[in-house]
């Protein structure tokens, strides 16, 4: 089992409905990172910024946002994540997608969907939550507004990481950056986010605030505002043991069942 976790966050502009132009933007940033990186994380929807559109623009699995993810994942021998516009069965989803060296993919279709923006009336509801291993680390990936449901996060897996990709706006940033943390802290595991820049065709204007926090909840990485960049992170399998088994918060949690309800 590794002991470590070297994981990059990417915070950049994300181009309307050019996925040809956001791949190559991202490839240049992954050209630049270590080549002992394990884990890159890519905002909400990357390829093609958090549109509506999804008859134009919708992917299928062996669509080129995929393909690229694979690419990706076996030249750098790592891990990619990030949402993708997915169309499958006659239905869109905000789908998560997990792409690793050996060409596995795993998926997390988007739990909450942003009824304020009508995210619900065009994607169809995801109903199960994903949990994988990867080099000893139990990894939760999640998907912007399911930030705001504590219910679905909740640590009842043990799980090491839990991490957000969003299209998370400016008018509602600090709720981005309170949840976050608290998310950390209630669930004694890292949590990072990782949120877009620049501003979409709404007129929506993205501040970034891509941030890292430890079991704890102290910040153990951060973007300026509006900063585009790439940044990694090093998580460490002993700074979990050793808070979990120090104050065994975990311990006294209670016990519950989600029982699905899907909207559609």
């Amino acid at each position: 089992m590794n002991n470590t976790l070297k994981s990059a966050l990417i915070q950049t502009e994300v181009v309307w409905e050019e996925p040809t132009k956001n791949l190559n933007n991202f490839s240049e940033k992954i050209e630049k990172m270590d080549p002992d990186v394990d884990l890159i994380i890519l905002p909400e929807l990357f390829s093609t910024g958090f549109t509506m559109d999804a008859d134009r623009v919708a992917e299928e699995m062996d669509g080129i946002t995929v393909k690229w993810m694979l690419e990706k994942s076996n030249n750098r021998q790592c891990v990619i994540l990030g949402s993708v516009l997915i169309k499958e069965g006659g239905k869109f989803y905000n789908r998560m997608i997990v792409t690793f060296p050996n060409g596995e993919i795993k998926h997390y279709d988007k739990r909450h969907l942003f009824t304020y923006a009508k995210e619900d009336k065009v994607f169809s509801q995801g109903e199960d939550r994903l949990v994988f291993n990867y080099k000893g680390f139990n990894i939760c990936p999640l998907i912007c507004y399911d930030l705001r449901f504590p219910v679905w996060a909740r640590n009842t897996e043990y799980i090491d990481i839990l991490i957000y990709s969003a299209n998370w706006p400016k008018p509602r940033i600090k709720a981005w950056d309170t949840l976050l943390k608290s998310r950390a802290i209630e669930n004694m595991c890292y949590t990072i986010g990782v949120n877009r820049v620049g501003t979409d065709k709404n007129n929506l204007i993205f501040p970034g605030h891509s941030a890292a926090y430890n079991c704890l909840g102290e910040t153990i990485l951060e973007f300026d505002e509006n900063e585009e960049a790439e940044k990694t992170v090093v998580l460490k399998k002993d700074h979990i043991t050793e808070i979990r088994n120090k104050f065994r918060f975990l311990d006294d949690r209670d016990e519950f069942k989600i029982k699905t309800s899907l909207k559609n």
